[in-house]
């Protein structure tokens, strides 16, 4: 099993359960009698969040994790069921609730995760791609993992590794072979 095996396989379930906790909702909404278009009529709604992103990367990663996890639909819910159990009628926060969980839901079967820096970049891999193991957060770049490299943001080698070379060559400064990663 490559290294990124048991990476891949996680994000497979985790997008696998988020589609089955979408598809529950709209069957609960259905079963509830209420109206269950509403959450795909409010979907884009959501999504305002990664406005965000047009003040910075931080700002719009941030924003954007605001909104795309589940705290604020479970903090609807129980608000809804308190109001219930007072005898108070606020069947909207219900539906903001389940509208919310299930954007959230869909996003994750798409596999559009939580942000780690740069839009692309999610916990769940680039756009549905595994995560690179060892890559840093914030980098959607494609680089041989087995070549030595100088982390870009500040000259030093990447996870505390030592690099006395330009990028692409050993510590000695011998080129590596594309082919096998060695001294050519």
């Amino acid at each position: 099993m490559s290294a990124s095996g048991p990476q891949q396989s996680a994000a497979g379930w985790q997008r696998l359960e988020n589609a089955v906790i979408a598809v529950s909702i709209v069957v609960a909404l259905v079963a509830w009698g209420r109206m269950w278009w509403l959450p795909l009529a409010t979907f884009v709604l959501f999504d305002l969040s990664a406005l965000g992103y047009l003040i910075s990367r931080e700002a719009g990663a941030l924003t954007y994790n605001l909104v795309h996890n589940y705290a604020p639909a479970a903090l609807a819910a129980t608000a809804w069921a308190g109001l219930e159990i007072a005898g108070l009628q606020a069947e909207w926060l219900a539906l903001l609730a389940a509208s919310w969980g299930f954007h959230v839901a869909v996003d994750r079967a798409l596999g559009f995760g939580l942000k780690t820096g740069s839009f692309h970049d999610t916990h769940l891999g680039t756009f549905g791609r595994p995560a690179v193991p060892g890559r840093k957060e914030g980098s959607s770049s494609r680089r041989d993992p087995r070549a030595l490299r100088v982390d870009e943001r500040n000259g030093s080698a990447p996870d505390g590794a030592e690099d006395d070379g330009p990028a692409g060559s050993t510590a000695s400064g011998k080129p590596l072979s594309p082919s096998d990663g060695r001294q050519g």
